[in-house]
């Protein structure tokens, strides 16, 4: 089944030229299918760019999904038309009396801030509250992820010496969790940001859960609450050239950059990337939609309220 997603938006053309199937609003509802409803809290900066991604990878799935886009109220993007946000976003008082199958929560480029010193730091908390009792099952991205673990359980960032960029190879820990199956002993995500949570301050709250690692990046993927809650501190929904794009962008800007690890072939910038993280991602977004969304949500959403946590089925 296709995503649905609102009438017009930029992505439906750039998917269809990519052979992805999109559904618009006006022909879902001659549809009769309870679909899921997926709210995507988009805090990057390109928002046209991340929609993008992000539908490429909730649409491959045979289930029907409903994207509701989420913008914050505490901050004004300045790299996307307002007309586009006025025609395609909400703000946070339009949804918050209703509820959600599955949330998305993208990285943000405010990481070497302090959390408290972020501006729109109060709503975001206040959204953070609100998903554990109006989302069945909600996926933290990148800054998200560390904003996220840091509200709920304390567990710091960290600036690192140089920024972590590139596609870097993760080991799965429990090769029995659903949202890893059909995956391979080894996957990659690409990573870009400039500071890490740790592993020991993790491993100190049983609530929380480390499913993969990498040697090279650190904490790849996190879970609380049995698969309520997933942290991802890399960017699995990155499309092939996005690395790329920002790796011109601060050399042009000047900013100390390394070549992107393990991205161009041969590492040499003038050859295309190697895309070696794009199965796993579909099949990761897939995992979540099928075992942590659609197999635990209830049919009446205002039972997720009184939803306790997952206990996923291992094979």
């Amino acid at each position: 089944m296709p995503v649905n997603i609102p009438n017009n938006l930029p992505a439906i053309e750039i998917l269809k030229k990519e052979n992805i199937f999109v559904m618009t609003q006006l022909r879902a509802d001659q549809q009769d299918i309870r679909p899921l409803r997926v709210l995507i809290l988009n805090l990057m900066p390109i928002k046209i760019t991340t929609e993008t991604d992000l539908i490429r990878l909730l649409s491959n799935n045979p289930l029907q999904v409903e994207v509701d886009f989420l913008k914050l109220e505490t901050h004004v993007s300045k790299n996307t038309p307002e007309e586009h946000l006025l025609m395609f976003y909400k703000n946070f008082s339009e949804v918050k009396d209703d509820f959600y199958d599955g949330m998305i929560i993208t990285g943000a480029p405010v990481e070497l801030l302090e959390y408290n010193n972020v501006r729109y730091w109060p709503e975001i908390s206040s959204i953070f509250e609100w998903a554990r009792t109006h989302v069945t099952s909600t996926l933290y991205i990148c800054w998200a992820a560390q904003a996220a673990m840091y509200h709920f359980y304390g567990v710091n960032k960290y600036p690192l010496p140089e920024k972590m960029f590139g596609v870097f190879r993760h080991a799965i820990h429990d090769k029995t969790f659903p949202l890893f199956r059909g995956f391979d002993d080894e996957f990659y995500i690409p990573h870009s940001r400039h500071t890490t949570v740790t592993r020991d301050d993790i491993l100190k709250h049983n609530e929380l859960k480390i499913l993969a690692e990498s040697d090279a990046s650190g904490v790849g993927v996190v879970s609380s609450r049995g698969g309520r809650e997933f942290y991802l501190t890399g960017h699995s929904e990155y499309a092939p050239y996005t690395l790329h794009t920002e790796y011109v962008r601060d050399k042009e800007k000047g900013l100390p950059i390394r070549i992107p690890h393990n991205y161009y072939k041969n590492d040499n910038p003038e050859n295309s990337p190697v895309v070696r993280w794009t199965a796993h991602a579909n099949l990761l977004f897939n995992n979540w939609l099928n075992y942590f969304v659609y197999q635990e949500t209830p049919f009446d959403k205002t039972e997720i309220r009184n939803l306790t946590d997952i206990k996923p089925i291992k094979e």
